[in-house]
């Protein structure tokens, strides 16, 4: 018998089984008992089955759509080995208060087994104001540590080991000032700048879209996202120019199939500024990484992040003609979703972010971060954050996922959420490309109209009950135990302006306004900006200053709302 006509009786046998099946199985459980619900649906709405089979892969390439881990498409997988090579850097993302606080909490958590740190920033910081600013009254060290001059960033990275670590910071419109400083503090201990690794956010097209920390307009925005793609290619060669980010697409409401779509297409904005700029996408291609939310339903997130890594190898090899496999490795970074937990019964969170963070490890993640217990009360405590740490940390070394690499593939569900969501993912592309690109999308508020309608569904599923949400619309309490909550004291505010002011006081003003006036002008004139801001930190230009004197050449963007 031919190997086709193997195949059709194959077919054939198998279409014959599952209708009998169904007939004499399935069918009279149904009439009997029926279902525990009308619809079971992804997070975009469209309808899962109950079985998946053979028939769902009938036309899967195995080496043009799986492949092997570590080789192109990527979807089992960016290292041949994966976790059996090394275990995926843990982190936890940390920073409040004041320098000194927040490099007290890391060098705790480098004590207890992270391997990499996460700098979270005030939001101050985040949006190009000094301490003493009247804008950050009220918001200095709140949500992250404040950071106003290269005083305070040596304070931050006191003791710790810079050319050994990986540090990734969480900033996007000042992304260039903090890499600035950091880069400076490591030349003023005598750091050679080829060893630091690290990762700025970096990703302000996605601050249009979901989050809001922006301050310049899109287009010069992308022009100094592609100064330090030059900068770092030439001077810090091994650290990550971009994390583009996901993660705060999806906690603005979006679904998997968006957070893939919008984030890649908004990668492909960066390589073709980038190209515009002219860097080779093989030369800087392999220091791009992205960032991606990890949420509550685990096959769909472990599809997810397969379907990421196979898109990105295809749109880097076929749209951009990359040639080193480097340039087509989607590397990512994950953190479990601050958006699914609750504060009502807020240890419940722990069972959720242990099952979103096993989800990124079965997907293959390089990074992770896991949120603490009592995030949707308030800053983590030091208990809370060690629990976090303690989960990664028992995913690793005692539930055996680490020792196989990809361990879901070949799941008939698996294969098929991953194929449906890659094609969704592609189908927004194409639709941005219609427009004319990730920037005119936004412009348009294209991706903004289409998250927010996704998160309207999604609140009207919870409260008709269709979603659950344990302890909060299904299995409430009568009485929820009070919480001790990290709190911030007034006091830190006061003691970060004070130092400020003195430091601003101690300054050579003519040295202040030289850099400030050399950064104006390669503002105007397209010189590389990365240069002139590391000039300008080291002579104690504070950040609040860098940012202004950017807004005056560059302008303020104002949100295009949309309804």
């Amino acid at each position: 018998m031919s190997e086709e006509s193997r195949e059709k009786e194959f077919w054939e046998a198998l279409q014959e089984a599952d209708t009998r099946w169904r007939k004499e199985v399935l069918n009279p459980l149904l009439e009997r008992f029926g279902e525990r619900r009308e619809r079971f649906v992804r997070s975009d709405g469209e309808e899962v089955e109950a079985v998946y089979g053979p028939e769902h892969q009938r036309g899967q390439d195995f080496f043009n759509d799986l492949g092997f881990p570590g080789s192109y498409p990527f979807t089992r997988g960016v290292q041949p080995t994966m976790y059996r090579g090394r275990l995926w850097t843990m982190r936890q993302y940390a920073g409040f208060g004041d320098a000194a606080q927040s490099n007290e909490r890391y060098r705790y958590l480098l004590s207890q087994g992270t391997t990499g740190l996460s700098v979270a920033f005030d939001l101050p910081t985040q949006m190009g104001y000094d301490s003493d600013s009247p804008r950050a009254r009220g918001e200095v060290g709140k949500v992250g540590v404040a950071i106003d001059s290269i005083a305070d960033m040596e304070v931050l990275l006191d003791q710790l080991p810079l050319d050994k670590i990986s540090t990734s910071m969480t900033i996007n419109a000042t992304a260039s000032t903090l890499l600035a400083l950091y880069v400076a503090v490591a030349d003023k201990r005598g750091i050679d700048r080829g060893k630091l690794r690290g990762t700025i956010q970096n990703d302000v097209l996605k601050e249009y879209i979901a989050r809001g920390t922006y301050i310049y307009p899109p287009r010069p925005s992308m022009r100094i996202i592609t100064d330090i793609f030059g900068f770092c290619q030439a001077e810090v060669p091994k650290w990550n120019t971009v994390s583009i980010s996901g993660y705060h697409i999806r906690e603005a409401g979006s679904t998997a199939v968006q957070e893939v779509g919008f984030t890649l297409a908004n990668g492909i904005a960066y390589v073709e500024a980038a190209q515009a700029a002219g860097l080779d996408v093989d030369e800087f291609a392999g220091r791009l990484s992205f960032f991606f939310n990890v949420h509550n339903n685990f096959i769909e997130e472990v599809a997810k992040f397969r379907a990421a890594r196979r898109l990105w190898a295809r749109i880097m090899k076929e749209r951009f003609g990359a040639k080193k496999e480097s340039s087509m490795r989607l590397r990512f970074h994950s953190q479990t979703a601050g958006s699914t937990l609750t504060a009502q019964q807020p240890q419940v969170n722990i069972v959720r972010v242990a099952m979103q963070a096993l989800a990124s490890v079965m997907g293959g993640t390089q990074s992770l971060h896991t949120n603490s217990w009592d995030e949707a009360l308030g800053l983590p405590t030091e208990a809370s954050a060690l629990m976090a740490l303690r989960t990664q940390q028992v995913i690793a070394h005692e539930t055996g996922v680490a020792d196989i690499v990809d361990p879901l593939a070949g799941s008939y569900a698996v294969e098929s959420l991953t194929d449906a969501i890659e094609e969704g993912a592609r189908d927004y592309i194409e639709r941005y490309d219609a427009i004319g690109g990730a920037v005119q999308a936004i412009e348009a508020g294209f991706p903004q109209s289409e998250i927010q309608e996704a998160a309207y569904q999604a609140q009207l599923a919870q409260e008709r009950g269709e979603q659950v949400i344990v302890g909060v619309n299904r299995y409430k309490a009568e009485e929820e135990a009070a919480v001790a909550i990290h709190q911030i004291d007034p006091e830190v505010e006061r003691a970060q302006v004070a130092r400020l002011r003195e430091l601003k006081a101690s300054r050579a003003a003519s040295e202040v306004e030289r850099c400030r006036a050399a950064l104006a002008k390669a503002a105007r004139s397209g010189d590389n900006l990365m240069p002139h801001i590391v000039e300008a930190v080291v002579h104690k230009v504070t950040l609040g200053e860098v940012a202004d004197t950017l807004r005056e050449v560059f302008g303020e963007y104002v949100e295009n709302v949309v309804f």
